[in-house]
């Protein structure tokens, strides 16, 4: 049985590429889209003007028994920057703000665990200022932003996507 993981770091587009590059072998499926917001339907450029208040998130569906939701919510903190708000490197907005939405009770407690140790052992002397919020509606990105990166090698990648331990 599969499960979903919702993780906003920044452009999508970089967060999908790094998941699928590292997690791609564990039969994880991605979209990018839309998520946490007050607005029905948005899309790329209404985002961007920051008036609904989504953020760029990566939709993963995996199977836990080949790849667990901790691993995923740790690799979330290894790959982007969680300690600035509305914020990935030069990206500034609430669209680029750094959240987890979980989709169960479990999925919240994992999360706050894992926060919790990565706070301890990797940002001493910063707050991580991830939301951990329910998971809402899903609204998938336009097709060209799926996958950018695969068809697009040389296209825009936040530079705070990298691995950091």
């Amino acid at each position: 049985m599969t499960e979903k993981a919702t993780f906003a770091a920044g452009c999508f587009w970089g967060v999908e590429h790094i998941y699928n590059k590292h997690f791609k072998k564990d039969g994880i499926t991605t979209q990018v889209g839309y998520t946490g917001g007050n607005v029905d339907n948005p899309d790329y450029r209404k985002v961007c003007s920051g008036q609904t208040n989504h953020a760029e998130a990566l939709e993963i569906t995996f199977d836990p028994k080949k790849v667990s939701y901790a691993t995923l919510v740790e690799f979330f903190y290894k790959m982007h920057d969680p300690t600035t708000v509305n914020a990935q490197g030069p990206d500034k907005g609430t669209q680029y703000r750094s959240a987890i939405f979980y989709h169960s009770p479990e999925q919240k407690k994992v999360a706050e665990e894992v926060t919790e140790k990565v706070q301890k052992e990797h940002y001493k002397n910063d707050k991580i200022v991830t939301e951990i919020i329910p998971a809402g509606k899903f609204y998938s990105a336009e097709e060209y932003h799926q996958e950018y990166l695969t068809k697009n090698p040389h296209g825009y990648e936040c530079p705070t996507h990298y691995l950091r331990w």
